[in-house]
């Protein structure tokens, strides 16, 4: 029995050969194929879940301004800074600080960017129904009612083609 070691020639037998590596890179851009879309796809729920967030954190501020306001929600003109300082009992009395007759607020420390549509960045309120503009603020606002919406034109939907308008 030879019990000496084996030596390789220069002939090649310690490389790879053509075939694995194809074999390789054909593995690798399967893999790739199929990870793209469920990261792309993963980013867009992303992006429809923080809109959800974003309109409960809004809504709930409302909720609270009008409880501690006999139910009077803030004005349009007023509402990012009724919302982001201090009131009093009347809803017009705002302040950047405390004061002794603005006690209420702040209810938001900043109002949160819209992350989704046209209007994507933008974090002021506008009055025009979303369905019919896409210019303006990120938030469309009805002061009467208090209702928050996504301020995104009924094309603009989640995957499952629920308009972001709507939620």
């Amino acid at each position: 029995m030879d019990h000496t070691p084996h030596r390789f020639d220069a002939s090649g037998d310690t490389g790879f050969s053509l075939i694995e590596l194809v074999i390789v890179v054909v593995i690798i851009g399967i893999i790739g194929a199929i990870a793209v879309p469920r990261m792309s796809r993963g980013a867009k729920g992303a992006a429809d879940s923080a809109l959800k967030g974003d309109l409960r954190v809004l809504r709930d501020a409302m909720d609270l301004f009008a409880a501690e306001h006999a139910g009077m929600y803030p004005a349009g003109a007023d509402v990012a800074a009724s919302l982001t300082g201090y009131s009093g009992v009347r809803i017009d009395d705002l302040s950047p600080t405390r004061t002794t007759s603005a006690i209420y607020g702040p209810y938001l420390r900043a109002v949160p960017k819209l992350p989704v549509g046209a209007n994507k960045g933008q974090s002021g309120f506008t009055g025009s129904a979303p369905s019919v503009t896409v210019t303006g603020g990120g938030w469309y606002y009805n002061e009467t009612t208090g209702q928050v919406l996504a301020n995104c034109k009924d094309a603009e939907a989640d995957e499952a083609g629920v308009a972001y308008n709507t939620y």
